[in-house]
């Protein structure tokens, strides 16, 4: 009796197939909606030696198969070299270095939306033998994920701490690959990395609410750096989840400001990340507050969106523990303008008093975020 063909060798003839007939003159697409059509062929033939090892197998579509078995169309040596053949194509197409991440996210995006896809219809709406059918898919295209991903590990923002950084994530990603491939078979499947939900931010598939990062400045320089490509389209703060629209390959994308990670990897791309001078949590707050009492108000210019325009009056938004006389007169305030310090932490104590007498000479206003809510209902 012919023994049956490991597991472990049934899933490496198909993460080396790649899901594609292995005859390089084929190359027929193996796992189709309606079944899969892969058949396991004994290179050397199984009657003369019982080899089922992964050396002596190979997948092939069922025409191939046919005509190798039982028409002698191709040689036991020219089959072993479309082994070979398939080795370096992988290698040539699926660990290509790229220059930029935006040329990394073309190829990896459509592999994230495929086991999503899979992910969702079958596993999670309870259906196992569908499943079962397609994580064969899952497990050939997490292949192409780990060597991609492997190859471009360069293109993407890190941290010292794994908590805030893409890599780290991207590590994880890989991780739970090699693990979820160990594990398929086991009756039992205890798996310690998880797929890390953050890669769809990454990549722009899904949002990962984390909160703003905190940097205004950064996000200025991000949508500098959007309009040198034409690619910025408007911002939306002052309410519950701001965001941006830029456009990308033709598509309008909206991103939320609370999308940390693909946040994250675009200031790294823009080469935006800067020191917190404002922070936009704080802002927005305010801005939010003008929101909800009706207040209209408009940014006055994207370099600097602490210049707000409130009922025609021109505020300035900074954020400073204590607003000194100092620092008041470096702002080189116009006439007229009002400034709001956003630091809140010590109330009324967060403007010094030498500032407010150095606003009375300048002819400016100074308020603390308290007075500032006040204020604008009198305007």
């Amino acid at each position: 009796m012919r023994k049956a063909i490991p597991d472990n060798i049934q899933r490496k003839l198909y993460a080396e197939s790649m899901g594609r007939c292995m005859n390089p003159s084929c190359e027929k697409e193996l796992l189709l909606t309606n079944g899969d059509i892969a058949e396991k062929a004994h290179i050397t033939p199984h009657s003369d030696t019982a080899d089922n090892s992964f050396e002596n197998l190979i997948l092939l579509c069922p025409n191939c198969h046919t005509n190798f078995d039982k028409n002698s169309a191709f040689t036991e040596n020219e089959v072993r070299m479309w082994k070979e053949e398939r080795r370096k194509q992988l290698s040539q197409i699926f660990a290509q270095k790229f220059n930029t991440f935006e040329k990394l996210e073309e190829a990896v995006k459509p592999i994230l939306e495929e086991n999503k896809t899979i992910y969702e219809n079958y596993y999670l709406k309870g259906n196992p033998k569908l499943w079962k059918k397609f994580e064969e898919k899952i497990l050939l295209n997490n292949q192409r994920l780990k060597l991609l991903l492997s190859r471009n590990r360069n293109l993407f923002q890190k941290h010292d701490e794994e908590i805030y950084s893409n890599l780290a994530t991207i590590d994880q990603l890989v991780q739970h690959i090699d693990e979820f491939y160990d594990t398929r078979e086991d009756n039992e499947k205890i798996r310690t990395v998880l797929f890390p939900e953050e890669v769809n931010s990454i990549f722009g598939l899904e949002p990962c609410h984390e909160g703003m990062i905190p940097s205004v400045e950064a996000l200025e320089c991000l949508i500098g750096s959007l309009q040198k490509d034409n690619k910025f389209i408007e911002i939306t703060l002052g309410i519950e989840d701001p965001f941006i629209v830029y456009k990308e390959r033709d598509n309008f994308v909206l991103l939320s400001l609370s999308d940390t990670p693909r946040i994250r990897q675009m200031y790294f791309v823009h080469k935006c990340f800067k020191k917190v001078g404002i922070r936009l949590d704080s802002l927005n707050f305010a801005l939010k507050y003008l929101d909800n009492n009706h207040i209209s108000f408009t940014i006055e210019n994207l370099e600097n969106l602490s210049n707000v325009i409130v009922k025609e009056k021109p505020f300035k938004f900074i954020y400073e523990y204590c607003l000194s006389k100092e620092k008041l007169i470096s702002l080189a305030p116009q006439k007229g303008l009002i400034i709001v310090n956003l630091h809140n932490w010590n109330s009324g104590g967060c403007i010094s008093t030498e500032a407010y007498q150095q606003a009375e000479i300048m002819d400016v206003t100074l308020l603390t975020l308290d007075n500032f809510y006040r204020y604008v209902h009198n305007l």
